[in-house]
């Protein structure tokens, strides 16, 4: 159990008039008790009251030892695994309840506790994981270190007459042999038009001369993702590419000057998106401008015009900008993670963003 992530929550809970709530998300659940468990339909709860009370509701599917830091609450496939929990939950009224617990746990305890008062916990949770502490933040920059190397490593494939799912492919085997099995998400590698969607699924395109080829990669570092995205070209580029090229690579760096403690996460993304709307591309920028990261790649909290929540030391998010010309078969993102420091932030991806052209073999 992390002791130190509990209390932060507890506090927070003290601060919202929150005496108790249930946490069924199992990342959450890993993040304070350094435990996985993947319950499928099953259910699992984690309890925690104010006064320091720790209850978890698990099947006996799921064996666990005694040291996970909360008292078991086991229950089997013929037993009301709610009513058991119930029994732990104390008078206090309002009950915060994260907002992954099935509808189906939920509406029992309702018929439980019928007189209970029950909000949405969740942002409470989320603004304690926001903030990542030291090991967190030591395994991000690890995390973020691999995934450079895997970059420059894939990099020269995009020449080599490789379609988007066999360069995909190439990509997995290079991050195993950096030790990394398991991608943070289904990695893009687009050539030419297909560049120019945003979230292209992968197919059999190849790559042709003078072509953008989008790079949006990640992996995952005992349990914790990176993620970075690099345009580059092949064989050549067009005066019109660069000249979009260069606009979002000034439009990444207005962004990540903008992530500093103090300011908005509006803020970041007004840098990003004014200069590239100031150059005539606004309205091919079709996305918010980032997300935070940490145990998955999109957690709560994303870097949108929405968002004027303010930025704290220790959060780590995106700054992606991108303009996608589909007609002309023109897309460019540049994407890095930044963590907040007390005087700005520490860009954590260091893959040169200077245009590159990749020669054709």
């Amino acid at each position: 159990m992390h002791k130190s992530r509990i209390n932060r929550l507890i506090k927070n809970m003290e601060e919202n008039n929150l005496a108790h709530m249930i946490i069924s998300d199992p990342y959450a659940i890993f993040y304070f008790l350094g435990k996985k468990i993947e319950p499928g339909e099953r259910a699992l709860a984690l309890y925690i009251h104010k006064d320091g009370d720790i209850e978890l509701l698990i099947n006996e599917l799921f064996p666990q030892d005694d040291e996970i830091g909360a008292h078991l609450i086991w229950y089997n496939d013929i037993e009301d695994g709610i009513e058991k929990l119930s029994k732990y939950i104390k008078d206090d009224k309002t009950i915060g309840i994260d907002k992954f617990w099935s509808a189906k746990f939920l509406l029992r305890l309702q018929e439980i506790f019928p007189d209970k008062k029950y909000i949405n916990g969740s942002n409470i949770v989320d603004a304690v994981r926001r903030i990542k502490d030291k090991e967190e933040i030591k395994l991000m920059r690890e995390s973020s270190m691999i995934n450079d190397k895997v970059m420059e490593e894939l990099i020269p494939w995009v020449s080599k007459g490789l379609n988007e799912r066999q360069l995909s492919a190439k990509l997995k085997e290079i991050y195993k042999s950096h030790g990394i099995e398991e991608v943070s998400f289904e990695p893009i590698t687009a050539y030419g038009r297909s560049a120019a969607d945003p979230h292209h699924s992968t197919d059999d395109t190849y790559g042709k001369l003078g072509d953008c080829v989008v790079l949006d990669i990640g992996g995952m570092y005992k349990n914790y993702a990176s993620d970075m995205t690099r345009t580059v070209f092949i064989g050549e580029v067009s005066d019109r590419a660069r000249e979009i090229y260069e606009i979002v690579k000034e439009a990444n760096l207005r962004g990540i000057a903008a992530a500093k403690p103090g300011n908005k996460m509006s803020d970041v993304d007004k840098a990003a998106r004014n200069y590239i709307e100031e150059r005539g591309y606004g309205k091919y920028f079709t996305h918010r401008t980032g997300h935070s990261i940490g145990l998955e790649t999109h957690e709560a909290g994303d870097v949108s015009s929405v968002n004027d929540s303010i930025i704290e030391i220790g959060q780590i998010f995106s700054v992606e900008p991108g303009i996608y010309l589909l007609d002309e078969g023109i897309g460019v993102r540049i994407e890095d993670l930044v963590l907040i420091t007390e005087d700005g932030c520490e860009v954590l991806n260091h893959v040169s963003k200077d245009l590159k052209v990749v020669p054709v073999e």
